[in-house]
């Protein structure tokens, strides 16, 4: 973990980076985020670089030198560029509607299900003829557009027969055999 912390994060034109007494703030063209830091880590802004810093040499140290540096470095690449996430939702009769920050979903429940979103993220849903219906999560936040996403797949998850459900665009599904064909082997 120690590897990772010491690289240098570079930071892009029009994201700037604020450190103050225990947190650090950056703040680009997509939102700003902040982040509390231990206060054994010290984080410095240096020729247009994150650097960040540990005091000594324990395991402890080490570790959140390399989570501070990827949780930092995923701060910047989001206020810079942002997060998308693709769903995919795969079933008969399966839909997907958004109204502002509001999801509502049919995916084979007596009743649609509505999923209000954070308005950190920016959602779109797309339903072109011939295609599965997409869910599509732009934000800042990974942690935050990844947990969301997450949320909305647990709401049903593909099955492993016929892969009906909700997936993440280009997610490999491992597939089951059914029972006719375990009974065409014997």
């Amino acid at each position: 973990m120690s590897k990772i912390g010491k690289q240098p994060i570079a930071i892009p034109q029009g994201v700037t980076v604020t450190v103050n007494k225990g947190s650090v703030t950056v703040k680009g063209k997509m939102g700003e985020l902040t982040q509390p830091v231990n206060p054994d880590i010290i984080v410095k802004v240096q020729d247009n670089n994150i650097v960040l810093e540990r005091p000594t040499e324990q395991k402890r140290h080490k570790a959140l030198h390399g989570m501070y540096r990827s949780l930092l470095a995923n701060m910047v690449k989001g206020t810079s560029q942002g997060y998308t996430i693709q769903q995919e939702v795969v079933g008969v009769g399966y839909k997907a509607a958004h109204k502002g920050q509001t999801l509502d979903l049919v995916v084979g429940f007596s009743h649609h299900i509505v999923f209000e979103l954070p308005k950190e993220i920016k959602l779109e849903t797309k339903t072109e003829k011939g295609s599965n219906p997409t869910i599509i999560m732009t934000s800042a936040d990974k942690q935050l557009v990844g947990q969301v996403a997450a949320k909305i797949r647990s709401i049903r998850a593909p099955e492993p027969y016929k892969g009906k459900g909700i997936k993440f665009a280009g997610e490999q599904l491992r597939r089951k055999a059914g029972k006719a064909a375990a009974s065409a082997a014997k």
